[in-house]
């Protein structure tokens, strides 16, 4: 399987490449800066700034960007919509990471763990 991880350099990402060469899975970090990651194939752009000619061949693009600061936190969906957008009508599918806050606690998918009475509100 053939997979571009974006946001390689970030604590998430690394551990995705790793787990995914440890797997025998062909890995390329998607990285802004120099690559941190064990990956040996590397595009180092900006995840704004790719394309999808940077995407083509791939069977799966992962996105594991995070920011943390408040007034950023609209980065999330902005990088997100652009992935999504550069990925349509290819047979590339795109995974995101998330938080565990945003995972369902019910059968029925109504309460999620981020707003149950005990969450931090710090991780909101």
């Amino acid at each position: 399987m053939k997979i571009a991880v974006a946001a390689a350099n970030g604590n998430a990402g690394r551990l995705i490449v790793k787990e995914a060469l440890e797997r025998g899975m062909d890995v390329t970090a998607i990285v802004r800066s120099a690559n941190q990651t064990e990956a040996k194939q590397v595009i180092r752009k900006d995840i704004m700034d790719l394309t999808k000619e940077d995407l083509q061949g791939f069977d799966v693009v992962v996105d594991a960007f995070g920011v943390w600061d408040e007034a950023k936190m609209n980065l999330h969906s902005v990088t997100l919509g652009h992935l999504a957008d550069i990925l349509s009508g290819s047979s590339t599918r795109l995974l995101v990471v998330g938080g565990a806050g945003s995972l369902y606690t019910d059968k029925t998918h109504s309460l999620k763990l981020s707003e149950t009475p005990d969450f931090p509100k710090d991780y909101l």
